[in-house]
């Protein structure tokens, strides 16, 4: 391949940056003189209709009492800690962060709960998968320690609690478990 001399990179830079240029403008012009276009077309949502699928999510009065609860049952025992509630998708509805909990709880909490929404399962159970798969502990955004709970409707899961901050996971996973109760009151 050949070099090209300053000045040709200097013009072929130019031309490009012209075109460029112009092209934008152009684009912005037509799209300022032209009239909005109407929709397409629009889809009827029905559930019979298999191109869509409806999923269950908890509302953010349902996470806050299943935090809240969690709390509760933390704050009893002397226990400082942080509750995480995430969606289905493992997007953070709520998280309370406790009076006295240690930097780490929040997001310890949140990747509890995550973790055990995405695999319907408690954390602690998870923990024992890990003899057989360790690189399981390698998903980002997960943590294979007892204080997570899932929450599930039909057997389907649409939530997840975490808990962080005990002395222990298993103080963490019984307040986990407090708050996926109190969905169920």
């Amino acid at each position: 391949m050949k070099k090209m001399s300053l000045r040709t990179r200097v013009l072929t830079g130019t031309v490009a940056a012209a075109a460029l240029g112009a092209g934008t403008l152009g684009a912005v012009s037509a799209n300022a003189a032209a009239p909005a276009a109407a929709p397409a077309s629009t889809v009827k949502a029905d559930t019979s209709d298999r191109n869509l699928q409806q999923s269950t999510h908890l509302t953010v009065d349902a996470a806050t009492k299943a935090a809240k609860a969690a709390l509760d049952a933390a704050e009893k025992e002397n226990q400082r800690v942080a509750v995480s509630v995430v969606d289905r998708n493992g997007n953070t509805v709520v998280t309370l962060r406790g009076d006295g909990a240690g930097p780490q709880a929040y997001e310890s909490a949140e990747k509890k709960a995550y973790t055990a929404v995405s695999w319907n399962a408690p954390t602690s159970e998870l923990v024992k998968r890990l003899a057989q798969t360790p690189n399981l502990k390698d998903i980002p955004g997960t943590l294979f320690l007892a204080g997570g709970a899932p929450v599930a409707v039909k057997g389907a899961p649409v939530a997840g609690v975490g808990v962080a901050g005990a002395p222990s996971g298993d103080l963490d996973e019984k307040f986990a478990q407090a708050g996926v109760a109190a969905l169920a009151k």
